[in-house]
């Protein structure tokens, strides 16, 4: 018989609990906006191409703070300063239900992005910490799981409830949501043995990313996730104006489009200690470009909403094969300064955000819905394969970066 794996240490499972209910928090503000594009550009008098970027003034803020929240979680503890961007958070987001134009409405929306950088990025970064390696994957998928509802949750409710409360109550709830979050990490986080605040070294930083940088298998890390940001996320704003120009619905379909997108990451979540035993992380890449792929060409060839949902449930699920693998492989390329790793792993991703908008904007007028995510599909495949390959390479051994 083969042996019983034991049961989690208690300490593991209450963090990741704790860390959920950040992670959580900081998400259902991520993606709320999208589905409210057709909605904020009337109300407001805008139009829809200017709206999107909304996603971009979060994702923009989110990707530069890195630099300097990695740092500052390395010094100041992460558990101090994912409660603090909490704490901002909900104050940026309930002011955006009091918005009274589209300018304060991205003014807030950056600053609520800032805030958010501080979340996710650390509690990684954190699991990385107190994770052993040969379990990481797996803890990373689970809490991916509240990551994943946060977006499903900001997402479908937006598009569900903006008819009920209108676009300022859904802003006024997800910073309510970011409020209990911020409750929940001052309850549970585990104080003993913390080590003390001390201030942050910016000149060591530098050294420390140089020398992050200096990893080719960092370099590969980053470059990967910027492309999917671009491929992947730099659709979804577009996904609103597209349905409406189909004459398919408005927010309602879109939040429900991409709430698949979130499904697929939860079916992934569930999955991935099977698919990290059968598959391994390598042919994982392989088959995740290969789903995401398959996905954008579906919604390329611009079929009923339904059909693009279910596209979405297969991209997420492709997405997440992916993108845990790259967390969890970033989590190990310099574990004396995990939080800085994992920094500018999410600069490169959020700027992989913020550029794919435009990107995917500009692509979409030159080369039509077809064209521009038939381009997006051979990238992404293409960028399984190659990292891989890359990534499977034995790993030379060098020094981590000093603490």
């Amino acid at each position: 018989m083969p042996a019983v794996k034991p049961a989690p240490d208690p300490a593991i499972r209450r963090l990741i609990v704790v860390l959920a209910c950040a992670g959580f928090g900081s998400t259902v503000a991520l993606r709320s906006a999208e589905p409210l594009v057709g909605v904020l550009a009337r109300d407001l008098a805008s139009d829809t191409h200017t709206v999107a970027l909304l996603s971009t003034a979060f994702a923009l803020p989110y990707a530069l703070i890195q630099p300097v929240l990695g740092p500052v979680g390395d010094a100041l503890g992460k558990e101090r300063v994912i409660g603090a961007c909490l704490a901002v958070l909900c104050a940026a987001l309930l002011l955006c239900g009091l918005a009274p134009s589209v300018g304060a409405l991205f003014g807030l929306r950056m600053l609520a992005g800032a805030a958010a950088g501080g979340v996710i990025p650390l509690a990684l970064a954190l699991l990385g910490d107190r994770v052993p390696m040969a379990d990481r994957q797996v803890a990373i998928g689970r809490f991916l799981v509240a990551v994943i509802l946060g977006q499903l949750s900001g997402s479908t409710f937006a598009g569900l409830i903006e008819g009920v409360i209108g676009w300022r109550g859904v802003f006024a709830a997800t910073g309510a949501v970011a409020g209990l979050a911020c409750a929940a990490t001052l309850v549970g986080f585990d104080r003993t043995g913390r080590a003390p605040a001390r201030r942050p070294a910016f000149g060591q930083a530098v050294t420390r990313y140089r020398a992050i940088l200096d990893n080719p298998r960092a370099r590969v890390l980053f470059a990967a996730v910027f492309v999917e940001g671009i491929c992947v996320f730099g659709v979804f704003p577009h996904l609103a104006p597209l349905i409406e120009a189909r004459g398919e619905g408005g927010a309602r379909e879109a939040g429900l489009v991409i709430a698949g997108f979130a499904i697929g990451g939860i079916a992934y979540s569930g999955l991935v200690a099977l698919l990290v035993r059968f598959l391994g992380w390598p042919r994982m890449l392989v088959v995740g470009g290969t789903l995401c792929a398959a996905a954008l060409l579906v919604v390329g060839l611009a079929g009923s909403w339904q059909a693009d949902c279910a596209a979405l449930t297969l991209m997420g699920l492709g997405f997440y094969m992916l993108h845990n693998t790259y967390q969890t492989q970033v989590t190990e390329v310099a574990p004396g300064a995990r939080a800085s790793a994992v920094a500018l792993h999410a600069f490169s991703f959020f700027c992989g955000q913020a550029l794919g908008v435009v990107v995917i904007g500009q692509a979409l007028l030159a080369l039509g819905q077809f064209g521009a995510l038939a381009a997006c599909a051979a990238t992404v495949l293409a960028l399984g394969i190659a990292t891989s390959l890359l990534l499977n390479r034995p790993v030379s051994p060098a020094a981590s970066p000093a603490p």
